[in-house]
């Protein structure tokens, strides 16, 4: 009893603030969610991972150890969901990125930070920078046919994490006031994305549920043993083997239905996938917490 209570105290907020977003659009309130994500992204979001970053304790060794985990992961992910999707037939533009890239923003950061406290916020922005790189580079290839190494590298976040990292090796801190100011402006990020996701799957309209229901189950399974299996292998520490597992298994991303949607993919059924695969982790990511705490 006492897990369960623990597990729902975690995870309630996520979806209770993403519940909000939803019911604002369904009330018929106005949301610019253009500029909401992009205040986000490029000031909020930043100031959080910096931040994250500069004051964890966290063992530099451990984080490397991390990194290479979450490379591993999301190396064999994109490799067995490729495989996937060219032997069922489906198309590569459309559902491959969709498989391999999950909601490390919007639902990752905000269960890593409720789960695991500080500590779990530091390691989480590490698996979320890699996936954010991934996206930006291989993730465009894959819908549009062309990388943007050049987007990455006008990427606020990817030096954010660039920054902490330095800071954090250095073991160097910004004045007070400054990090108190960048600690205020990044305190908005989580419920900006929690909000914003809530808004964005109240606007879209998803299409082949049923297929949806089967890729969704399938990448769930797929991205939480690979993950395991990745945390096992590098023999990370609890926190970073929890996070890790979390990080991974989220929910399609937002981010790959609006790619879809900028490069003429089925934006569509990547609604679908969005829509669903979120629905399905309200269920799924309280158990995988329980296994991981």
């Amino acid at each position: 009893m006492n897990l369960t209570l623990t597990v729902l105290e975690i995870v309630a907020p996520v979806f209770l603030l993403a519940g909000v977003g939803f019911g604002w659009i369904k009330l018929g309130f106005e949301y610019r969610i253009n500029f909401v994500t992009q205040l986000a992204t490029t000031l909020a979001v930043p100031c959080l991972i910096f931040t994250a970053l500069m004051q964890t304790q966290i063992d530099p060794a451990a984080l490397t150890a991390l990194s290479l985990a979450t490379l591993v992961a999301y190396g064999v992910v994109t490799v067995v969901a490729l495989f996937l999707v060219k032997v069922t037939g489906l198309s590569t533009r459309t559902y491959a990125a969709p498989m391999i890239f999950g909601n490390t923003g919007n639902i990752g950061l905000p269960l890593a930070l409720f789960a695991f406290g500080p500590e779990g916020l530091g390691y989480a922005v590490v698996v979320f920078a890699i996936m954010a790189v991934w996206t930006f580079t291989f993730g465009i290839w894959l819908v549009a046919g062309s990388g943007s190494f050049g987007k990455v590298l006008r990427e606020p976040l990817v030096w954010a994490t660039l920054l902490g990292g330095l800071f954090l090796w250095q073991d160097w801190q910004t004045p007070k006031f400054m990090t108190n100011t960048l600690e205020l402006i990044g305190q908005m990020a989580i419920p900006l994305m929690l909000i914003t996701l809530g808004v964005a799957v109240a606007r879209l309209t998803p299409k082949g549920v049923g297929r949806a229901v089967v890729l969704s189950i399938i990448k769930l399974v797929l991205c939480t043993a690979i993950a395991w299996g990745a945390g096992l292998a590098f023999d990370l520490d609890p926190v970073a083997f929890g996070v890790l597992v979390l990080q991974v298994a989220t929910p399609v991303a937002v981010t790959s239905y609006l790619l879809a949607e900028k490069y003429g993919a089925d934006a569509q059924s990547v609604a679908g996938l969005v829509v669903v695969s979120t629905l399905i982790s309200v269920g799924a990511l309280p158990l995988l917490l329980a296994l991981v705490l």
